[in-house]
């Protein structure tokens, strides 16, 4: 039973280490420097925002039964 308690009061600790402050560049390093056309640099939030082409968002229909294919007027023999 003193196991159970020490292991749980070492799990609570452990997720009291976590940082709840705003992300900053590291000491002596800056952010990058501001995109063309653009006066002020990004803060961290958006340089950790993905862009739409980097995460597509899916559209895949799972198919639920076997379909014949359509004929395909490219898909040619080689020469």
């Amino acid at each position: 039973m003193t196991r159970t308690l020490i292991a749980i009061g070492a799990l609570l600790a452990l997720t009291a280490c976590g940082q709840q402050a705003e992300l900053e560049p590291a000491p002596g390093a800056t952010l990058p420097v501001a995109p063309y056309g653009s006066t002020t640099p990004p803060d961290a939030a958006e340089l950790l925002e993905l862009a739409p082409q980097a995460a597509p968002e899916r559209s895949v229909e799972l198919r639920r039964r076997s379909e014949e294919r359509q004929d395909d007027p490219f898909d040619l023999p080689p020469e």
